[in-house]
């Protein structure tokens, strides 16, 4: 459990489950965990906004006071911080109970307890499938994506939130335990009882390209991708291309992401940091692949840790980044315990890309803007550049 050390977190809304550990983080939802019933999706338009205030750090200090405050009047502890960071203007921390922050430790190892499959909100007031794991529960069960979710143990969906419904999906986060769902199919409907398992997720996907070049997508900056793309990197074929995706990545471990950068990188600033005060910066390794065309795609559910990769590389003229504008994650959480044993998660400072921009509340925008089409449009770029046959 932490004691308000060196392990930094970064989140996303309150309201939105959380995720995330060790070192420096800088995440919104695991995209990861979204993709498998563990998390919600982001409302990537909402994400968008051109608000470009920072986020307001908290009193851990007055904050475990507070707490300690609620428990001596016989209060929970828990609840008189929620209403302390709810006060503070942080609008990424948030409280998290023993078992929950378990679980999001869980998620940053690439594996968590679920069904297996994605929701998304269709049309006013429903849900539906958008993906399903290959192998998990949803998959085993007929489930595909399109299928309307109705009920989830029998409690209708229909007006909830997505986070409400795949709080539903989770339930205890127990292996084994039953969820009862009720899934329409065209003009048919029927009950599905699956039941929760501890799966995994690939958040790297490597291949070619019909012009050679090599298309790594990252999905989350868990624990091993930095690693994963660095090797992709490495095993791609001379003079080949690389067309980084990192659309809808929502962070991870910021050492991941630094890792990642040193495969385009020879050392080098990737990013600057402050908590509570005192300066600190983020480094790539040296012996990266330098010469290779290099291009970023990113949108607006780009977050955090895939900001700070793409602020590097966009800063360094290492690659040329097209899409649309990033989120605007750039600020920095760090944990804390609390007196009844749960955690709180508090914005403690700011990072900024090696050029000095700061990131929070503005995000990055592309080299080229392109709403549409944009892989075809970033293809066409790295074509130009020399990265395709």
């Amino acid at each position: 459990m932490p004691a308000g050390g060196e392990r930094h977190f970064c989140i996303r809304p309150r309201g939105v489950l959380r995720g995330a550990v060790l070192s420096l983080v800088f995440t919104g939802v695991l995209a990861t965990a979204a993709a498998t019933g563990s998390l919600p999706r982001r409302d990537v338009a909402g994400a968008e906004s051109s608000d470009p205030a920072r986020t307001a750090t908290v009193d851990r200090a007055a904050l475990n006071r507070a707490a300690a405050a609620a428990m001596a009047d016989g209060k929970s502890g828990k609840q008189a911080a929620e209403e302390f960071v709810s006060r503070s203007g942080d609008r990424w921390g948030a409280v998290y109970d023993k078992k929950e922050y378990a679980e999001f430790e869980q998620a940053l190892d690439g594996a968590y307890t679920g069904v297996g499959l994605s929701a998304g909100r269709a049309g006013e007031d429903g849900v539906e499938v958008t993906r399903v794991q290959a192998g998990g529960p949803a998959e085993r069960a007929g489930l595909k994506a399109g299928d309307r979710l109705l009920s989830v143990d029998g409690r209708a969906v229909g007006g909830l939130s997505v986070s409400e419904v795949v709080s539903l999906l989770r339930g205890d986060g127990v292996p084994g335990s039953a969820v009862a769902l009720r899934v329409g199919r065209d003009r048919s409907a029927w009950t599905e009882t699956l039941h929760r398992a501890r799966l995994a997720t690939d958040p790297v996907t490597v291949r070619r390209l019909d012009d050679g070049a090599v298309l790594i997508k990252v999905a989350a900056f868990t624990k091993g991708v930095g690693a994963r793309v660095r090797d992709a990197v490495r095993d791609a074929p001379t003079g080949a291309g690389v067309l980084l995706d990192l659309r809808g990545n929502s962070g991870g471990l910021v050492a991941e992401a630094a890792v990642a950068a040193s495969a385009f990188l020879d050392g080098g600033l990737v990013a600057t940091y402050d908590v509570e005060g005192e300066q600190r910066a983020v480094y790539a390794d040296r012996g990266g692949d330098t010469g290779r065309p290099l291009v970023a795609l990113i949108d607006g559910g780009t977050m955090s840790a895939a900001e700070l990769l793409t602020g590097a590389l966009q800063d360094r003229g290492r690659a040329v980044t097209v899409g649309s504008r990033t989120f605007g994650k750039g600020s920095v959480q760090m944990p804390s315990a609390l007196p009844d044993g749960s955690v709180a998660e508090l914005t403690v400072g700011h990072y900024r890309t090696p050029a000095g921009h700061a990131v929070d509340g503005r995000g990055i925008t592309p080299d080229l803007t392109a709403a549409e089409k944009a892989e075809e449009r970033a293809r066409t770029v790295l074509s130009g550049l020399g990265g395709g046959s």
